[in-house]
């Protein structure tokens, strides 16, 4: 059972004056509870045994040096919480951060403010440790030059949910398994959630806006996400979600919506006997829906919702259309112009997409400038009804869905 510290109630100046609260911690019997009093208390601090810090409303306030990181833990079941963290260190190669987890397990860090802070939570080896309601902003730099709001290496089974980033670089989660990445808020960072040789994390209800990138999959399998909400992720770099060299992967009931590519697809899946499975998903009012880069084949894309995009799936292989290899079925086009005389849902013939005159500016840049413009627009129509050649087919849907209603009520 842990044991309850005496309350610290030292003066503001007096904190100031030396590094009481460190000096407190290194007294503290393990697992004693350390409640903090609101005022200002001196960083950087290291953590090696089992202990409980309360901020008290985040009211107490741990100012870092400048240099180095300001929190350090090197200890199993650890718990910071209520807690405001600021300032530390600039320095890339050393990690300067807020908090700087190493080889240990049942860490907690709850409800903290972290601020003017190069990497906000960093963690290494660490495992089923819980981080959960954090607000989390890195410092005023330029974007390429901020550091990590949350970053995982090798660290597995932990649970990373409802924290609140802003203004960070990325969050990473590379070579680190069994890991929940769950009711989380990100905006204005690079990567809002970026996975690389990693596996079987799941990742459910976050939410991520004006990003370049949503989520990026690299080098990886045995994930799922679901019910995720991608939004306004734009510019040459901007996508939703991304899959590169990913193998039996779920993507299920997420919405992509005004993004430059909602969902980008590289050489994936990657094991030539496995299968992604792309369901549910809303892809909407993005510049292109799918995006297809290199031999990207063998997925199931079924059941989803495809509208107002500006082009709905685009393979940027000039030689070989790989798109049509896919599994596609079951899914809703707004462009779809077929009937359904037997009122059962499912379109009377096949939805094909081709290539037409909008395929033009790939091979010409300055092209672009007339993308999606009446003058294009124009030629597809003219292309479509009286063809000089055989267009380029990027997919075939067997049984087109007639409502996005039905489909999203599961009525077909």
């Amino acid at each position: 059972m842990l044991k309850r510290g005496v309350a610290m109630l030292w003066s503001v100046s007096a904190l100031l004056a030396g590094n009481v609260l460190q000096q407190a911690i290194d007294g503290a019997a393990p697992g004693s509870l350390l409640e903090l009093p609101a005022g200002d208390y001196h960083g950087n601090i290291v953590i090696r045994k089992p202990l409980i810090l309360d901020g008290k409303n985040q009211k107490a306030r741990i100012i870092g040096e400048g240099k180095g990181t300001v929190v350090t833990i090197r200890s199993d079941y650890v718990t910071l919480k209520n807690l405001t963290i600021l300032h530390s260190g600039s320095e890339h190669e050393r990690v300067d951060a807020a908090v700087s987890i190493k080889k240990a397990k049942h860490v907690t860090v709850d409800r903290c403010r972290i601020d003017d802070c190069l990497f906000g939570i960093d963690m290494e080896q660490v495992s089923r440790s819980q981080i959960t309601r954090n607000w989390i902003r890195s410092k005023p730099f330029s974007l390429g030059l901020r550091g990590d709001a949350i970053r995982l290496w090798y660290s597995n089974d932990n649970n990373i949910s409802a924290n609140r980033i802003t203004h960070s670089r990325d969050m990473v989660v590379w070579y680190s398994h069994g890991n929940t990445i769950a009711d989380n808020f990100g905006e204005y960072s690079r990567y809002s959630l970026h996975f690389m040789y990693a596996g079987r994390n799941f990742v459910t209800r976050n939410t991520y806006e004006h990003n370049s990138v949503g989520i990026f999959f690299m080098y990886s399998q045995d994930s799922i996400a679901t019910k995720n909400v991608i939004k306004s992720s734009i510019g040459t770099t901007g996508l939703g979600i991304g899959l590169k060299d990913c193998s039996n992967f779920t993507l299920r009931d997420n919405t992509m919506i005004y993004c430059a590519r909602g969902l980008y697809i590289d050489r994936s899946p990657f094991q030539p006997d496995q299968r992604n499975r792309i369901e549910h998903n809303r892809i909407l009012y993005n510049s292109v829906g799918i995006n297809f880069h290199s031999l990207s084949i063998a997925n199931d894309i079924v059941g989803n919702v495809f509208k107002g995009n500006i082009d709905d799936v685009y393979d940027d292989d000039q030689v070989h259309i790989h798109s049509v290899q896919n599994h596609w079925e079951g899914n809703y086009w707004d462009s779809y112009e077929g009937f359904d005389r037997n009122g059962d849902g499912i379109g009377d013939t096949p939805f094909h997409l081709y290539y037409y005159a909008d395929r033009m500016w790939m091979f010409d840049p300055n092209v672009k400038f007339f993308y999606a413009s009446p003058v294009i627009s124009i030629m597809n129509f003219l292309a479509k009804l009286a063809p000089l050649s055989q267009p380029l087919e990027l997919l075939e849907d067997p049984k087109p869905v007639m409502s996005e209603t039905q489909l999203e009520k599961g009525k077909v």
